[in-house]
């Protein structure tokens, strides 16, 4: 539930204050130790979907702090 929920703020990333996407990159890190506990074929997938939702974030993070 919280992979999902992390995940499906990607769509609105844009929108969203500096602070609630810190908030978001923190929640990533926190979800990658618990995912890495699961079997080998979810966690490869599950793996590369939360960093790519890590990226996408940072990447907005990183676009408004240029402005």
């Amino acid at each position: 539930a919280e992979f999902e929920d992390v995940c499906s703020k990607t769509n609105d990333a844009m929108m969203l204050t500096k602070e609630e996407i810190n908030s978001l990159v923190s929640r990533c890190d926190k979800l990658k130790p618990r995912i890495e506990k699961i079997d080998e074929t979810q966690k490869k997938v599950y793996l590369k979907r939360l960093q790519m939702c890590k990226d996408l974030f940072i990447f907005v993070l990183e676009s408004k702090e240029k402005k």
